[in-house]
């Protein structure tokens, strides 16, 4: 008989999956805003899917290879199906940006603001995670505060260092 994996555990992973693809699709933003002048919508939505699908599959590989050297067997059925919905989940991350570039693509928004309103998204998605996170620890509203500062220290951290490595 296989380990039930607790429920709150794929919760967890589901959502650091997805906050992995939303850092990634803010950085991909970020980077073809800087070049929005040279890119027709089509090409942006291309590079924003090929980036969240390459992470996520990142992230479906890193499971099945820790998987195999915890388990030391192949991972089954219910864990499969485990693994699946995390992965999902980071794809999820993708819906509302694509949909807005979209609206580019038809000429009903600028692809500048197309990409504007999808980096707000990215950055309030982030932001809202993060603040969720930080009022379900019951802390004092200060400490939660410099929880939240932190975390959005380290945030900007993160999508400084991707623009560095994405950036021309």
């Amino acid at each position: 008989m296989h380990d039930e994996v607790p429920h709150q555990n794929v919760v967890a992973e589901a959502l650091k999956e997805r906050v992995y693809a939303t850092f990634t699709g803010l950085a991909i933003v970020l980077v073809q805003l800087t070049n929005v002048d040279h890119l027709e919508p089509v090409r942006v939505i291309v590079e924003l899917a090929v980036g969240i699908i390459a992470i996520t599959a990142a992230g479906l590989a890193a499971d099945v290879i820790s998987f195999l050297s915890v388990h030391a067997r192949f991972p089954v059925g219910h864990e499969v199906r485990i693994m699946l919905r995390i992965a999902a989940s980071a794809l999820a991350s993708a819906g509302v940006p694509v949909v807005v570039l979209v609206l580019a693509v038809f000429g009903i928004v600028e692809l500048d603001t197309a990409l504007r309103i999808v980096s707000i998204v990215y950055v309030v998605t982030l932001g809202v995670i993060a603040y969720l996170g930080v009022r379900r620890t019951n802390a004092p509203w200060w400490k939660q505060l410099i929880a939240l500062a932190t975390l959005m220290a380290v945030g900007l951290s993160v999508v400084l260092i991707q623009l560095a490595a994405h950036g021309h």
